[in-house]
């Protein structure tokens, strides 16, 4: 089989882990988005690779995975649910849809128009799209917010009611229905985000599993990450999902991205048609 990155670091561990176990038998080959136009002539059919494995998120990147779905390319995640998990706006929409236990959320043109807004109770302001180095915090009052203006007036923002929560992040990846989960300090914490601790399944409150697998469905995700609170009294509340994150770490996640790699080019191979 030939895998292919669509990644600007092959190095990251979960790919270099899933390659290494790849390699012995297989060829994976990296392409950087940003080495590509994504032209129509990208590739010949002959050149495409069995599968790709979708790791960046950039415009680019969604471009290039596109323009391989059109020639027949399966990619994981498809470019479609990518896309999806990275305006906030939708994704809550989706969620609650869904009747996933996401927090509720509103959209708001941009950040100077909330402003304008009176703020009864603690909120949280993300932006709508999110990127690396996003907006992301806590606002108490409208001097914080006046604040965050100074530097993002013009950002589209999503805004959540504020929940009271230990201040503990449930981090929990899924690779084709398998689950890894950790604890991570809240960016919104006293002291910002401290580095992940182990969490063992069995370790989570009842019933937290349920939605989490509920979302690869939902979302049309393969490889994905649902951050949760505890709303309170054990209660699971979703603030963000994300496709195809870092997954470090985790023991067995290379050997589950591996083992979807390796179906999912099998079973393009079955499907695609014959000439």
């Amino acid at each position: 089989m030939r895998i292919g990155l669509i990644t600007a670091d092959p190095g990251h561990q979960l790919l270099a882990d899933t390659t290494e176990l790849l390699t012995p038998r297989h060829e994976v080959v990296a392409l950087d988005p940003g080495d590509h136009d994504n032209r129509e002539d990208l590739a010949d059919p002959g050149e495409l690779a069995d599968v790709y494995l979708l790791k960046a998120r950039t415009p680019r990147a969604l471009a290039l995975a596109r323009s391989l779905e059109r020639r027949g390319a399966p990619v994981v995640n498809s470019a479609a649910a990518t896309a999806l998990c990275q305006d906030r706006t939708a994704m809550a929409e989706l969620a609650l849809r869904a009747g996933l236990p996401f927090a509720p959320t509103r959209t708001v043109a941009s950040l100077a128009g909330l402003t304008a807004e009176r703020l009864p109770r603690p909120v949280v302001v993300k932006s709508r799209h999110s990127r690396r180095h996003d907006l992301v915090a806590r606002v108490d009052d409208t001097a914080r917010l006046r604040a965050l203006s100074a530097d993002w007036a013009d950002e589209p923002v999503v805004v959540q009611d504020f929940t009271p929560n230990d201040g503990w992040d449930h981090k929990l990846w899924v690779i084709a229905g398998r689950v890894f989960a950790a604890l991570r300090r809240s960016e919104l914490a006293a002291g910002g985000r401290g580095p992940s601790l182990p969490l063992a399944l069995d370790a989570l409150p009842p019933g937290w599993l349920d939605p989490v697998r509920r979302v690869g469905p939902v979302f049309s995700l393969d490889v994905y990450g649902v951050d949760l609170i505890d709303a309170g009294g054990g209660a699971p509340l979703i603030v963000d999902i994300n496709a195809f994150p870092g997954v470090r770490g985790q023991s067995g996640a290379p050997e589950a991205l591996a083992a979807l790699a390796l179906r999912t080019a099998e079973r393009g191979r079955l499907t695609a048609p014959r000439t």
